[in-house]
């Protein structure tokens, strides 16, 4: 009893740790090279890039483009997102916020399969055939899965992951061993260790099936990813670190979903323009 009680407490603490700004990325698992890291590569990738505001024919654009769904993240509640949504809307998009099943507390492969029902019901709603994600941390596991195993890829235009351990996160892996294997009875939690039968089938060919377009954002200071490559893709997504354009950025975990630099990436994204992403924005 005692050691369920304070499972929970060293958990915050090994996040707390870890959460100290990096000072270089930490290299990943060894997997395909076919993949690019877009704001390392670009040499137009400038503290100027993106414009802060949108232009009215920007606006009418994403109006007239295809809806938006911003999945969250574990124990991420729709509230927390609703920055991001209204960034979209402001400039133009049709958006959607999806907390996961649970708070994503329970099985990804199940709350992908609550996803796609999801999918359908804003694709009916909308009549859009396709719609885009841009989805936080677990989410973008949900959102892969649906993708790659479900059939999703047939109803997913664009795609953009902010801080998704894509390869597993030692931090899950401390807590699962903490929990003495359980990580505490969250099975996500389970499922986002390294090494784990889940991320091996997720992980299993190609990174980023159909024509489906793949963008993945990390940040050195992720308090909860690590190590931070690990939330790349390979198989040409084009992979973002904030740091390579803007190495005094500080963005965490959370941060992903509210920095305004992010937010730059984010819309060059969903626009299927270069990323460069603005150092200087809000």
């Amino acid at each position: 009893m005692l050691l369920r009680k304070i499972v929970p407490a060293l958990a915050v603490m090994v996040a707390a740790v870890l959460a100290a700004p990096a000072t270089a990325a930490v290299a990943a698992p060894d997997r395909p090279s076919a993949s690019t890291d877009r704001s390392a590569a670009d040499p137009a990738a400038s503290a100027s890039g993106d414009s802060v505001t949108s232009t009215a024919a920007e606006i009418a654009a994403a109006a007239a483009g295809n809806p938006v769904i911003v999945v969250g993240g574990l124990s991420g509640i729709a509230s927390a997102y609703g920055p991001l949504a209204s960034r979209l809307r402001v400039d133009g998009y049709r958006v959607w916020v999806y907390q996961l099943p649970n708070l994503g507390l329970g099985d990804i492969p199940t709350s992908a399969r609550a996803f796609s029902s999801f999918v359908g019901q804003v694709r009916a709603s909308t009549g859009a055939a396709k719609v885009d994600v841009v989805a936080h941390s677990e989410g973008g596991l949900v959102s892969r899965y649906f993708i790659k195993s479900l059939g999703g890829a047939s109803s997913i235009d664009r795609y953009v992951s902010l801080g998704t351990p894509q390869y597993g996160t030692y931090v899950a892996n401390i807590v699962k061993f903490l929990g003495l294997g359980s990580c505490a009875g969250i099975v996500a939690c389970q499922q986002m260790s390294i090494g784990s039968s889940f991320l091996a089938g997720l992980n299993a060919g190609d990174d980023t099936p159909g024509a489906v377009r793949w963008t993945a954002v990390r940040t050195l200071q992720d308090e909860l990813v690590r190590p931070v490559d690990n939330a790349t893709l390979a198989d040409g997504a084009t992979n973002v670190l904030i740091q390579s354009a803007c190495p005094l950025r500080v963005v965490g975990h959370l941060g992903l979903v509210l920095d305004g630099t992010t937010y730059t990436v984010i819309r060059q994204a969903l626009r299927g323009e270069a990323i460069r992403p603005n150092c200087l924005a809000l």
